[in-house]
């Protein structure tokens, strides 16, 4: 992940838990996860609505390796 980036703190991760397996919500800095899914679909949902409730902000989205594949921007009920 980036370095800490005081601006991103509505940003969320989609990363794989590597060791409890599926899929961790995380921001920058983190010490624990916001969310803990079983499957990527159902982590990138609540990323959506964490962003969504912050908002505004973006998901990034990681591959099962761990390397970032895609973001994307979401607004904020109070964004155009």
């Amino acid at each position: 992940m980036p370095d800490k980036d005081p601006g991103n703190d509505t940003d969320r991760y989609v990363v794989p838990n590597k060791e409890r397996g599926g899929w961790d919500v995380v921001k920058e800095g983190h010490k624990r996860a916001s969310a803990h899914t079983d499957a990527k679909p159902e982590a990138v949902q609540r990323a959506r609505q964490i962003v969504t409730n912050e908002g505004g902000g973006e998901v990034r989205i990681a591959d099962k390796h761990g390397k970032f594949q895609e973001g994307q921007q979401i607004k904020g009920p109070k964004q155009p």
